[in-house]
């Protein structure tokens, strides 16, 4: 047996194991000066293997980030009033690093990410781990996972599990906001999408896992793709679908793919001179909209965007302080619930 387990572990172990000084140990651990990334690393790795960190976290004393480097796609930047969800989660990110002391450092490049542009400008701010958001394509994926450097992508999937990945639970969030207007008695649903990343595929598939489980047929729930995920384009697709069938061909639920969407239709329906909830129900997917933003107000999934942030920072900690670079990577999802509002009525439809 290793005598290193039966005994309490100090920072003077972790000094002799890492060969640096006892102050170069504190410092690294309590974030109290700067150090070089090299040696930062060489102290965390002993730590590690030590067990030191371990218990130090638990404690919540131990301060492995100091800077990160953040890489959003450019289009999905909170530039206008439209991405909600993009400022939220962002500002949410913002908020916990500042709280916790860790800088922030976004890059900016090339139009679409590149991964040699994102590892050289982590390079440079010496940044200790790097927090990708949105941008799930392999070609990005693939290079960054090779690097060095400590990756989570946010809100988004890797299908590879090359990197560690924190997202909310998109797939069983759809199929509760689909079972529940099932359980109202709805058996025609649109649901109305647009042709998105993989998260968004997800809620498409937990449209139809709702109707597989309730072993309905699956020609019930009927998909719209819009051409984005903008309101305007909510309006557009809506007013073709009711414009080719005269209506809305038996359908008495719309189930969004985003909250966005879902203003979009609750202003087309009620354009084209239908009741809702009375004609049609209308639930949306984000839940970032104030509740009185619509009319009716719109009943959504909320997605937890604060916890969001709060787990992508904690799983960067982690791969950086404990399970290192060789630990198998872990998917998070988190759990999303259904916010009822007057837009989709409690009633059951008789």
């Amino acid at each position: 047996m290793d005598r290193r387990t039966e005994r309490k572990i100090g920072i003077k172990d972790v000094s002799k194991e890492a060969g640096v000084a006892l102050s170069t140990v504190s410092h690294v651990l309590n974030g109290t000066a700067p150090i070089s990334a090299e040696v930062r690393i060489k102290v965390l790795e002993a730590a590690r293997r030590l067990g030191y960190l371990a218990k130090r976290q638990q404690k919540g004393a131990i301060a492995s980030l100091s800077t990160i480097y953040l890489a959003v796609p450019p289009g999905n930047l909170p530039h206008n009033d439209i991405n909600l969800v993009s400022w939220t989660l962002l500002t949410a990110l913002s908020r916990e690093c500042e709280r916790r002391g860790i800088k922030i450092v976004a890059h900016n490049g090339s139009p679409e990410l590149n991964a040699a542009e994102i590892l050289a400008g982590a390079k440079a701010v010496n940044a200790e781990g790097i927090i990708l958001v949105y941008d799930d394509n392999p070609k990005l994926l693939r290079p960054l996972a090779a690097s060095n450097y400590a990756i989570v992508l946010l809100n988004g999937e890797d299908p590879t599990m090359s990197v560690d990945t924190v997202a909310p639970a998109n797939r069983y969030a759809a199929r509760l906001a689909t079972q529940w207007l099932l359980s109202r008695g709805h058996r025609r649903i649109l649901h109305l999408t647009w042709r998105g990343r993989s998260t968004i595929m997800r809620r498409l598939d937990g449209f139809h896992d709702a109707y597989m489980e309730q072993n309905l047929p699956m020609d019930l729930g009927r998909t719209i793709y819009a051409d984005g995920y903008e309101p305007d384009h909510a309006r557009e697709a809506l007013r073709s679908f009711i414009s080719r069938h005269g209506g809305l061909d038996g359908h008495t639920a719309v189930f969004c793919a985003a909250d966005n969407l879902a203003i979009g239709a609750l202003s087309e329906l009620q354009a084209q001179g239908f009741q809702i909830p009375g004609d049609i129900a209308v639930v949306g997917f984000d839940g970032v909209a104030p509740g009185d933003l619509t009319v009716p107000s719109l009943t959504t999934v909320r997605v937890p965007l604060d916890s969001l942030a709060v787990a992508t920072l904690k799983a960067l900690e982690q791969r950086l302080s404990i399970s290192g670079h060789d630990h198998p990577t872990q998917r998070i999802e988190l759990g999303c619930r259904l916010i009822e509002r007057d837009s989709a009525a409690s009633n059951l439809l008789r």
